[in-house]
């Protein structure tokens, strides 16, 4: 699987996170003399989806560009419990100072990728796309969305800047369902625009206000099973169809198999159980 390229905000993202645990000095470490050199291996006790070198790899750059690592698998590989992972060599300070913080990233996105991946194929064949939400950990956002595509699902909007997604307080606030969609369409031309509707009677009103997108709310698979022909019966409606609501890995196939577009899933970030992975030491005499 050929994960995005990780994003722009890798950087900083890591350097809170080092700060986060280094604060003034590792006392712990200082234990170690400067000059000693050590080895480690990272092996992963589960199964799992790999994800999260690069942010790995940026907490060891940070604190000492010293340290070498050598992968034996790439971000959106399947491996098996036992399986090593990378190598490390270099001064022992730096190698036990970065441990927790650049297992945290790796074992987090490693448990994200694992469930997209889970996701995805619940949904294989059928033609639906499971998508991710922006129900993320606070800071991790990109991350997240990045380990979701390592894992074989797909993004929905980034934040609440690069599409309109227009829900139920929105629809209230603006006046109506076809008045907010014109709003959305005079306010922002070139965004995809999204609208959620909560019944069969509000798809049929939303159609007429030409969304690119329409999000079904919590129905049941025989409503989306009519929502779909509604819109598939309609010869020049371009309009694709979104499921969400309660969705699991129980229920995620066979709300794909009614033939909507996409089904989105908050559970692909915000409940996400880290990989149990560990790191192993060892002196260079």
């Amino acid at each position: 699987m050929s994960p995005a390229t990780p994003p722009p905000d890798l950087t900083d993202v890591v350097r809170r996170a080092v700060a986060e645990d280094l604060g003034p000095g590792d006392v712990t470490a200082d234990l170690v003399p400067p000059e000693t050199v050590a080895d480690a291996t990272v092996l992963t006790r589960e199964d799992a989806v790999l994800c999260g070198r690069a942010w790995f790899e940026e907490v060891f750059a940070q604190l000492d560009p010293a340290v070498s690592i050598h992968w034996q698998a790439a971000d959106g590989d399947f491996v098996v419990a036992g399986t090593e992972l990378c190598r490390l060599s270099g001064p022992a300070r730096p190698l036990l100072s970065g441990e927790r913080t650049a297992l945290n990233f790796l074992q987090t996105l490693s448990g994200t990728a694992t469930l997209a991946r889970r996701y995805a194929e619940a949904v294989a064949g059928t033609g639906c796309r499971v998508l991710d939400t922006r129900k993320t950990l606070p800071g991790l956002r990109s991350a997240q969305k990045y380990a979701v595509t390592c894992g074989g699902a797909s993004n929905h909007r980034h934040g609440l800047y690069d599409a309109v997604l227009i829900k139920e307080n929105h629809i209230i606030a603006a006046g109506g369902l076809l008045e907010a969609l014109r709003a959305a369409r005079a306010a922002h031309p070139g965004l995809t625009v999204e609208i959620e509707v909560e019944s069969l009677a509000e798809l049929e009103q939303a159609l007429a206000g030409a969304p690119d997108i329409v999000l079904l709310d919590n129905f049941d698979l025989e409503s989306l099973r009519a929502a779909v022909a509604c819109v598939r019966g309609r010869p020049d409606c371009a309009v694709r169809l979104e499921a969400s609501g309660n969705v699991s890995l129980d229920t995620v196939g066979a709300i794909a198999a009614t033939g909507v577009d996409f089904v989105s899933a908050g559970e692909l970030t915000k409940n996400v159980r880290a990989t149990d992975l560990s790191m192993r030491f060892k002196l260079r005499r």
